[in-house]
């Protein structure tokens, strides 16, 4: 069942990019998910948001850590190619890129992912703090493609503030 961000965020897609429901796509664990225009290959490149409450005092490269440890937990091939930390004290991230290897729809495929992790701090209740994770998965003949189109849409991803809409 797709799940629901802990804050509302609002964000611009790139064009030819659509919106779909995370469940008919096979991303249950997803808030959103977009899909690009043009399969390469037979996989269509995706955007997905997720993100939940962390209390917890984990860093970044930890909770990152963790992501490619349950990628790793589904049988596929994981690579850490790329990470770093971006942002301020104040509002941290992380990006990091991974080179994954995996049976998807029967086929082996190499696919690339690239994660990137915003924290959001409330400084009055810094155990209020959420983290969203916005990831790019594509062949990796398609990537070098849709990358500026991610990093296009990483810079308009902000916490909405008038939540009445």
């Amino acid at each position: 069942m797709a799940t629901t961000l802990p804050v509302p965020i609002e964000f611009e897609l790139p064009e030819g990019w659509r919106a779909a429901p995370p469940d008919e796509v096979g991303a249950p664990g997803a808030a959103f998910i977009a899909l690009h225009p043009q399969p390469d290959a037979g996989f269509t490149a995706n955007i997905t948001i997720d993100g939940e409450y962390r209390p917890d005092p984990a860093p970044l490269p930890e909770i990152a850590d963790g992501s490619v440890a349950r990628l790793r937990e589904t049988g596929a091939t994981v690579l850490l190619t790329d990470r770093r930390e971006t942002g301020s004290a104040e509002a941290p991230g992380l990006f990091q890129k991974l080179a994954v290897t995996t049976t998807e729809g029967g086929m082996l495929r190499d696919l690339v992912q690239t994660q990137v992790y915003l924290s959001l701090l409330d400084i009055a209740e810094p155990q209020s703090r959420v983290v969203i994770r916005l990831v790019l998965t594509s062949t990796a003949g398609q990537h070098p493609m849709v990358l500026g189109d991610f990093e296009e849409f990483v810079r308009t991803v902000r916490a909405r503030t008038d939540t009445a809409r």
